[in-house]
Parts: C-alpha cells; sequence; structure tokens
C-alpha cells in the first residue's frame, strides 16, 4: 500500500460517521419498529445504488437491469426459508408434505433437484453471491468482449431483466409465479417476524451496508478505481495502453451485480416475501434513480439519494395517492435538470468548499495579515 495513501477525505469521513450516526443511533431510538423495518427496505435499495456509483458512476456502463440480481440474490434467500416453512410436520394437510405450498396447489409430488441444495444455510449464503454473479459475468463476457456499450448495454440489460420476470411468473409451479415466495417465518429456527428479529435483521443490514460502502471506496481509491475513471473517459486510451478494457468492464459489473444481490437478500429476510414486482424493469429503472438522485459519481450520496427518493415515495403515496407517480415524477425531473450530478453534486459545488476550509482551520476563520509595518517599511 503506497504510502499517505487514504480512505476517505476529511468530508467524506464526516458524511461517514453522519451516515453510522444516522443509520445506528438516530433512526432506530427515533422511529417505531414499523418505520424502521421501512427505513430497513429502503437501504436494501442502497446495496444496488453503490452498485451503480462503481459500474456507471465509475466505469460507464449504465445498467438497466439491477433488479435482476437484487432478485436472484433474493430468491436464493427466500428459497432457503421456504423450504425451513416445509417440513412434513408443518405441511401435513398438502396432498404431498415437505415441499413449498405453491408446488402442492401445482400438483408437484416431488421437490426439484435445484431446490434441493438450498437446504443447507451455508450453500445458500454461497449461492446468494455466485448465482447472481454467474449471470453478470455470462451477461458481461457475452457483451463487452464484442465491445457492445452505451445505450445498447442498457438496453440489453433491460432486456434479461424483463425475460427472467417471464421465466419467474411462467414456472408459477417451481417459483411461485406472480405471488413470489410467501410466508417466510424462520431462520435456523428464529423467528423473523417478531419485532426483536426485525431490530436484529435491521441492525445486520446496516452493517452489511457499511462493510460495501468501505470496500466499494477502497475499490475507487486504488489503482483499479482510476483505471475505471479512465476508462469511462477514454476508453481508447485505456485499450491502447495495454490494457484489457473488457476485462475490467466484467468484473465491475460482476462486482455491482454481487453487492446488488446481497441487498436483495437481506430485503427478503425483512420483508419476508421476495416475488418478481423486485426484478422487472421497472425496478430496475427505480433503482437507476435512486443512484442519479443521490449522486452517480457518490457512493454517500447514492445511500442519502435512495433515502430521499423512498421517503419521498412513502409520503406522496400516503398523502396525494392519486397523484404520487406524478408527484415522483417530478421530483427526479426537477433535480436531474437543477443538479445533474444530484444532492452530492450540490453539495460539492456550495458546501464543500466551506466545510473543508472549516476543517483545515479547526472552525476558525484564519487571522487577517497584518500589512500595516509593511507598509511603513521604506523601500530598499
Amino acid at each position: 500500500m503506497k504510502a499517505g495513501f487514504s480512505l476517505f477525505n476529511r468530508s467524506e469521513l464526516l458524511f461517514l460517521v453522519i451516515l453510522i450516526g444516522l443509520i445506528f443511533i438516530v433512526l432506530p431510538f427515533g422511529l417505531d419498529i414499523f418505520r424502521l423495518n421501512l427505513v430497513g427496505k429502503y437501504l436494501t435499495y442502497a446495496f444496488v445504488a453503490l452498485g451503480l456509483v462503481l459500474c456507471w458512476g465509475s466505469g460507464g456502463i449504465l445498467s438497466l437491469g439491477q433488479g435482476l440480481f437484487f432478485g436472484l440474490g433474493g430468491y436464493c434467500m427466500a428459497m432457503f426459508l421456504k423450504l425451513e416453512a416445509s417440513t412434513p410436520e408443518a405441511t401435513k394437510i398438502q396432498s404431498t408434505p415437505g415441499i413449498p405450498d405453491f408446488m402442492d396447489w401445482n400438483q408437484i409430488t416431488e421437490l426439484p433437484w435445484f431446490w434441493e441444495p438450498f437446504h443447507s444455510l451455508p450453500f445458500t449464503l454461497l449461492a446468494i453471491i455466485a448465482v447472481p454473479t454467474f449471470f453478470a459475468f455470462i451477461i458481461g463476457l457475452a457483451m463487452f468482449t464484442r465491445r457492445v456499450g452505451g445505450v445498447y448495454f442498457a438496453i440489453i440489460t433491460q432486456a434479461f431483466a424483463a425475460i427472467l420476470t417471464i421465466l419467474i411468473i411462467g414456472q408459477q409451479g417451481y417459483t411461485g409465479g406472480v405471488n413470489g415466495i410467501t410466508d417466510l417465518r424462520t431462520l435456523l429456527g428464529w423467528d423473523i417476524r417478531t419485532d426483536d428479529a426485525k431490530y436484529v435483521l435491521y441492525f445486520v443490514n446496516g452493517g452489511l451496508l457499511i462493510a460495501c460502502l468501505l470496500l466499494a471506496q477502497f475499490i475507487r481509491q486504488c489503482k483499479l478505481g482510476r483505471l475505471l475513471v479512465a476508462m469511462r473517459d477514454q476508453e481508447d486510451r485505456v485499450r491502447f495502453s495495454g490494457y484489457n478494457v473488457a476485462n475490467l468492464k466484467i468484473f465491475v459489473f460482476c462486482l455491482a451485480a454481487a453487492i446488488s444481490a446481497i441487498g436483495g437478500a437481506m430485503f427478503t429476510l425483512q420483508v419476508g416475501f421476495m416475488s418478481p414486482s423486485f426484478v422487472g424493469i421497472v425496478p430496475s429503472i427505480e433503482m437507476v434513480i435512486y443512484c442519479a438522485v443521490g449522486g452517480r459519481l457518490s457512493l454517500f450520496g447514492a445511500i442519502y439519494g435512495t433515502l430521499l427518493v423512498n421517503y419521498a415515495k412513502t409520503v406522496f403515496s400516503e398523502v396525494l395517492p392519486e397523484v404520487w407517480l406524478f408527484a415522483m415524477g417530478a421530483l427526479f425531473i426537477g433535480v436531474v435538470m437543477a443538479f445533474p450530478n444530484g444532492i452530492a453534486g450540490l453539495y460539492q459545488t456550495y458546501l464543500e468548499p466551506k466545510v473543508r476550509r472549516l476543517l483545515e482551520v479547526g472552525g476558525k476563520e484564519p487571522d487577517p495579515v497584518d500589512t500595516s509595518s509593511i507598509a511603513a517599511r521604506p523601500a530598499e
């Protein structure tokens, strides 16, 4: 590691402290369990926004299909939880006990082979990362080695999200169909529906989010991060310098998929179900909006933007249920038109210089230079 390497500058460190205080102190003590669980759901979307900052903000790769990876991670966790809730004793009223209820309703009499490994929690935790990363690798290998990028890549990722949604709905007997996988109750015998469990899961979710933030910041600060920015701005120059641009794109795309999948798994644990409504085109575009409003060049902006947009979405849907979609659209258009770099760009332009100045002088303005003696001194 280079001498003088610093993960955060002073203003970023201040934002990290504020974020940790907000997640672990202010919100848990200031909100009831229902609202806190709602914030926990918002924070699961922030994982996707972090991945988009790396993929889109640093690497210049706009993906409109991140819901694909969010959903895959969520479905992997949901399969484990559903199998735990589908013991022969719990499903003895079914015609085929020991299998998920939606399989029994669709006249499936034996657990499919690809469900069997999800009896194991270690395998499930591995699959949450491995399955979305594998799909991201296949997509990236097929696209980036052929130099497919820009709007074409964005549309293709959107198409993959739509394909997975159609596949989940069409294979109702194996996936739960349009209703998804529901009635998830316990994790290794621990009831995840209680208030105490919701508190624990909220803190675990917050801890994982901070860990992913630190990982993303480390990547941005090291040589790989500088290569990603160079690739975003001058791809041909990076290629002519001897670097394999396709491999760089595949790596950051897979990393963004893995981070998104962690958010999907935590969503399943906190909300108690997973359905195709969180996989398709609409949720994928909403996730891009979170990143754009917060600032696609800022990790902290992505998290704060996710919280702000989802809070506004909740408020508008409660206060203005008839027009909340229009209100959300107006919020997004207004922020993007007024602040192209999002909330983080607004901060960096107007507030960061002042904050940095205060941090450098310890909160005091520097003393003015006394020029009277200089003026009175005779010229030599």
